[in-house]
């Protein structure tokens, strides 16, 4: 526990700044979306920080998985890994189900 808890608490930290630019993204898009000012240009920059969020949420876990096996057997860790995933998925599901599609 004495090893887990300030990685966990880094891992979160470093999470919490990929959600800001969720956040950030979702608010770009819903001003152009009740505006209707959303462009071809503006679709581009969306998508462009869309595949960087995704990708650094994805680089966050292969960083992080090291450092958790140094602190935690791997089963302990796959098991965290898993729940974390699954958090993530549920909140993707909440903000797919009440973003708009393009229009």
């Amino acid at each position: 526990a004495t090893g887990f808890w300030p990685v966990y608490n880094e891992y979160q930290k470093d999470l919490a700044d990929i959600n800001k630019r969720i956040g950030k993204l979702i608010q770009s898009y819903a001003a152009d979306y009740e505006a209707k000012t959303l462009t071809d240009e503006k679709a581009q920059k969306l998508i462009n920080e869309l595949v960087a969020v995704e990708q650094a949420e994805g680089g966050l876990q292969a960083s992080y998985a090291p450092k958790l096996i140094k602190v935690l057997p791997a089963k302990k860790v796959a098991r965290y890994l898993q729940l974390e995933n699954k958090i993530r998925a549920v909140i993707k599901y909440e903000l797919a189900d009440n973003i708009p599609l393009v229009r």
